[in-house]
């Protein structure tokens, strides 16, 4: 079931009061899901039931995206104010330092978590921000056909649409490499998510000049890649391993922009590993301090 919390932010503007939309279930060591732009937590819904019987998961509607608040007027859709404002939504849901797990937008947020020294994990898939300036523009002018496309039908012709396969291919290939495994449910449901996204527009604006050029050392990064990628190509994994040299960098074959609803167990396994690294680290940081 989905719930809000308000909590206060820091901004260019001074402190300022947010509301975000989340989902939380399971037991264990807290577990941050960030999904991409114009999608919604529910992208995560295929893992999230495999990633709940280790996890204390929590997904999240990123503000102004899905069922969350945008941020208040004014307030810039920026690294520095949103992966920040991750932060204090964890401090105001009792957690402290999670694991996070972040696709496309998201990853690029769990980065900058990472390099904040706000989590104890990171994995990015398919994360933005290791473009070239010919690949970012690619990207988001397939974002904005996409945005177009979703504000231009009605909802009947979505629902029909959802309901072939040839019509989710044509609302979600983009993202998905096996659209016709998202439900009709889904597939209209993320449709209306990005055509209701309030902070599309400032986040694609925001998002143009970012490059994400720092390491994040110091805990375990795992960066994923779908062979079938279709919005930022695979080879943009090579340039984000360089940038991240301690970086583990992950293939997953068969699996689009969004690989979550491509190959769940997959998906599930990439992130669980890369916890798995950051407990066996912990533990032997408890061990050495013993002796």
């Amino acid at each position: 079931m989905t719930a809000t919390v308000s909590f206060t932010i820091d901004s260019p503007l001074g402190p300022r009061t947010t509301t975000v939309a989340y989902e939380r279930k399971g037991s264990g060591e807290p577990l941050l899901l960030l999904h991409g732009i114009g999608h919604h937590l529910q992208a995560w819904h295929p893992v999230t039931d495999i990633l709940a019987a280790e996890h204390d998961v929590i997904a999240v509607d990123l503000p102004g995206f899905g069922a969350s608040e945008p941020l208040p007027g004014g307030v810039p859709y920026s690294l520095g104010t949103v992966a920040p404002a991750l932060g204090a939504l964890c401090t105001a849901l009792g957690v402290e330092r999670p694991h996070v797990a972040g696709n496309s937008l998201g990853g690029l947020l769990a980065l900058e978590m990472g390099r904040s020294g706000l989590v104890r994990s990171v994995t990015a898939l398919s994360p933005a921000g290791f473009w070239s300036e010919g690949e970012r523009r690619y990207a988001f002018a397939a974002l904005l056909a996409m945005r177009a496309g979703a504000k231009a039908l009605p909802l009947p012709a979505v629902q029909r649409l959802a309901h072939s396969a040839a019509g989710r291919a044509a609302l979600t290939g983009t993202i998905y490499a096996r659209p016709n495994r998202r439900s009709p449910q889904a597939v209209v449901a993320e449709t209306l998510a990005l055509r209701n996204a309030t902070g599309f527009e400032d986040t694609l604006a925001a998002g143009g000049s970012v490059r994400f050029t720092d390491d994040v050392p110091g805990l375990p990064v795992t960066i994923a890649w779908g062979t079938r990628d279709r919005l930022l190509l695979r080879r943009q994994g090579v340039r984000a391993k360089h940038t991240l040299p301690g970086a583990r960098l992950v293939r997953l074959p068969g699996c689009g922009h969004v690989p979550m609803n491509d190959d769940p167990a997959l998906v599930a396994r990439v992130v669980r590993d890369t916890a798995r690294r950051a407990e066996r680290s912990g533990e032997r940081e408890a061990a050495y301090a013993h002796e």
